[in-house]
C-alpha cells in the first residue's frame, strides 16, 4: 500500500495591514492655525480668551491622530505656528547690521521650527504613554520645564504665560511658572475630551484658578516716606546708539535728566548706557557724578579684563567712584557669545556677538549690590530677567529686583512688551518690587503684585521719579523654586506608567 500523502501545513494568515496614518492637509493647516491663535495670548495682544480655546483645540485635534508619529507632527505644526507668530520680533536685531540681515528669515524659521521640535516630542511621547490628551499635557509641561534649563535654557513664551495679565498670574507666587503651565495644560486636556462631566470639571477648574488668583492678589500699601527712584530712558535706537555722531546726543540727554531737581534717592541708567569701556570712562563718570550731585547712581557699561569683555552694571558713589560691580552671567547665545565660535568663524558667521572672538564672557553668577539706605538689590541685565531660576538663585533675599536692559534690539512692538510681561511675573514670584530701566522702553516701576506703578512709554526719551514700593513677605515659590512643579510631574508620570501597565494598548491601535 502506498503511504498516504502528508498534508501540507498551512501558513498562518498574515495580520491585516495597518493603513498608514496620513495626516490630512486640513488637519495640518488646523494645527498650524491653532498654534498661531495660541500665540495671541502673549503680549502685546494678551488675548487669553483666544489662546485658551486654541489650547483646548489642539488637544482635541490629537484625538484624531492614530499614531504617536502623527501626534508628534500635530505638536510640531502647532509649535511652529505658535513660535513663528509670538517670536516674530526675533528678526529685528538682524535688520540693524546689514552684514547679518540675510540671516533674519533663517533665524525666525529656524527658531520657530527648532523650538517646535520640543513640543512635537512632547506630543509623540504623550501619545506613546496613553491614548488620551492627559499624557500629552503632562509631557508638554515637562518639556516646558526642561526648556528653561537645557542648553542654557530659553523659557521665553512659556505656555502658562497666556495668563500674564490676569489674576491667574498670582499663582506664580505659589507654584511658579511651570506649576501654572502644568495646571493650564491639564485643564485644557480635561476640556478637550468633549465629555459633559469633564467639561464641568474643566470649567470649574478654570473658575477656581481665576478666583484663587483674585484671592492671592496682595494689596501693596503706599509708604509715605518711600525712597524715590529716577528712571532714565534716553531712547537711543540701536542703529544710532554706537554712531559717533549720535553718542554725544544720547549721553548728554542722560546727564541732563540726571541733573534735574529735586534730587531722588537713587538714579538708574539703562544697559550699556555709557559709550566706552569702564577703564576709559573716568571723565564720563565724573560728569555723571557731578550731575547726580551726591545721589547714588546705577548704570550699565562694558568692561575689559585680561582680554575678556563683560556686560556689566556698576554703582557710583557721590565721588564718582565705582562702589559696586556686577558682570552679567546668563548671556544670550548668538547674541552676546557664539557657541563653538571657532567653527562658525570659518563661515564668517559671527551672529551679533562681534566684540572679541566669541563675544562677552560670563560673570560668576547671581549676586547682590548694596544701594545704601534703600537696601540690597538683585541686578538683572536684560535677558537674565527671563529666567525664574536665576532670580531664585540670589545668595540671600534682596529688598528689590533691578533690571537694566537695552530693548532697542527687539524693535518697537512685541519684543519689548513680552520682555516687560516676564519682568512683572518675576516680581510676582518673589513678592518684590522691580526697578526696570530700558534704553528705548518700556522703563517701569513694578510692585510686588506685578502691577506697573508708573512707566515711560516705548520709544520716548524722558525720566520718571517714582516711589519704590515696599517688599512683601517671601512667597512660597521664592522658597521652593521649581521643586513643586517637578515633584508634581514625577507623581503624574508614575501614575501614567501604572495606568499603562494595567491597561496595555493594542499594538494594532498604535504605530510607532
Amino acid at each position: 500500500m502506498r503511504p498516504a500523502p502528508e498534508k501540507r501545513q498551512q501558513k498562518p494568515p498574515k495580520p491585516p495591514r495597518i493603513p498608514p496614518d496620513v495626516m490630512p492637509v486640513s488637519r495640518r493647516l488646523g494645527a498650524l492655525a491653532l498654534g498661531a491663535a495660541f500665540a495671541l495670548g502673549q503680549a502685546p495682544f494678551d488675548f487669553w480668551w483666544i489662546a485658551v480655546p486654541a489650547l483646548v483645540g489642539i488637544l482635541f485635534l490629537t484625538g484624531f491622530d492614530k499614531s504617536a508619529r502623527s501626534a508628534g507632527w500635530s505638536g510640531w505644526l502647532f509649535g511652529t505656528g505658535y513660535f513663528a507668530v509670538s517670536m516674530h520680533w526675533i528678526v529685528e536685531p538682524f535688520a540693524i547690521d546689514p552684514t547679518v540681515t540675510w540671516m533674519a528669515p533663517f533665524a525666525l524659521v529656524g527658531l520657530a521650527a527648532g523650538l517646535a521640535l520640543l513640543w512635537g516630542a512632547a506630543f509623540w511621547a504623550g501619545r506613546r504613554l496613553h491614548t488620551g490628551p492627559f499624557a500629552i499635557a503632562v509631557c508638554w509641561a515637562a518639556i516646558e520645564l526642561a526648556r528653561a534649563y537645557i542648553l542654557t535654557g530659553f523659557p521665553w513664551g512659556l505656555a502658562g504665560y497666556v495668563w500674564a495679565t490676569t489674576p491667574v498670574a498670582q499663582w506664580h507666587s505659589v507654584i511658579g511658572p511651570h506649576g501654572v503651565t502644568l495646571i493650564t495644560l491639564l485643564l485644557a486636556a480635561t476640556l478637550s475630551t468633549a465629555r459633559r462631566m469633564n467639561a464641568i470639571v474643566g470649567i470649574a477648574g478654570l473658575v477656581a484658578l481665576w478666583g484663587g488668583g483674585v484671592v492671592l492678589t496682595p494689596t501693596v500699601h503706599a509708604v509715605t516716606d518711600a525712597p524715590i527712584v529716577r528712571l532714565i530712558q534716553p531712547n537711543a535706537p540701536q542703529h544710532q546708539k554706537w554712531d559717533r555722531d549720535f553718542i554725544p546726543l544720547f549721553f548728554n540727554r542722560q546727564v541732563d535728566f540726571t541733573a534735574q531737581l529735586p534730587k531722588p534717592d537713587l538714579i538708574v541708567w539703562s544697559e550699556t548706557a555709557v559709550p566706552s569701556l569702564l577703564d576709559n570712562a573716568g571723565p564720563a563718570l565724573e560728569v555723571i557724578a557731578d550731575a547726580a550731585a551726591g545721589t547714588p547712581l546705577v548704570l550699565g557699561i562694558q568692561r575689559e579684563e585680561d582680554g575678556r569683555y563683560y556686560n556689566s552694571l556698576i554703582t557710583l558713589d557721590s565721588a564718582g567712584q565705582v562702589a559696586d560691580l556686577y558682570d552679567k552671567h546668563h548671556l544670550v547665545p548668538f547674541g552676546e557669545y557664539m557657541p563653538v565660535a571657532s567653527f562658525f568663524a570659518r563661515f564668517n558667521i559671527l551672529g551679533l556677538a562681534t566684540r572679541a572672538e566669541a563675544g562677552y564672557s560670563s560673570g560668576p553668577g547671581p549676586t547682590l549690590i548694596d544701594l545704601g539706605p534703600l537696601g540690597t538689590a538683585l541686578p538683572l541685565i536684560c535677558y537674565e530677567a527671563v529666567f525664574p531660576q536665576d532670580v531664585n538663585g540670589a545668595p540671600t533675599r534682596p529688598a528689590m529686583l533691578l533690571q537694566i536692559t537695552n530693548d532697542a534690539w527687539f524693535g518697537i512692538n512685541a519684543g519689548p512688551q513680552q520682555h516687560l510681561a516676564q519682568a512683572r511675573l518675576r516680581a510676582i514670584e518673589q513678592r518684590l518690587p522691580m526697578i526696570r530701566v530700558a534704553n528705548t522702553g518700556i522703563s517701569a516701576m513694578i510692585d510686588p503684585a506685578g502691577a506697573i506703578v508708573d512707566s515711560i512709554p516705548l520709544g520716548r526719551a524722558g525720566f520718571l521719579d517714582v516711589p519704590l514700593p515696599p517688599a512683601l513677605n517671601p512667597s512660597l515659590y521664592s522658597r521652593t523654586g521649581d521643586w513643586l512643579a517637578l515633584c508634581a510631574l514625577i507623581v503624574l508620570f508614575a501614575a501614567l506608567l501604572a495606568w499603562k501597565r494595567r491597561n496595555p494598548i493594542d499594538p494594532e491601535q498604535r504605530q510607532a
